[in-house]
């Protein structure tokens, strides 16, 4: 299920909105993962502890 989250976008400099998908990293935080609307590049957002 995705859903609109913003991050920043390391390649543009600037913050997007983005459609991502949330998963759990291996230190236990979720996190948003999806792609820049405009580049294409992969931009996450950490979102807090599981």
């Amino acid at each position: 299920m995705a859903e609109s989250y913003e991050g920043y976008c390391v390649k543009c400099r600037e913050k997007r909105t983005f459609d991502g998908e949330v998963n759990v990293s291996e230190s236990g935080r979720r996190m948003a993962k999806g792609k820049c609307p405009v580049c294409g590049t992969t931009v996450t957002r950490i979102l807090g502890k599981a």
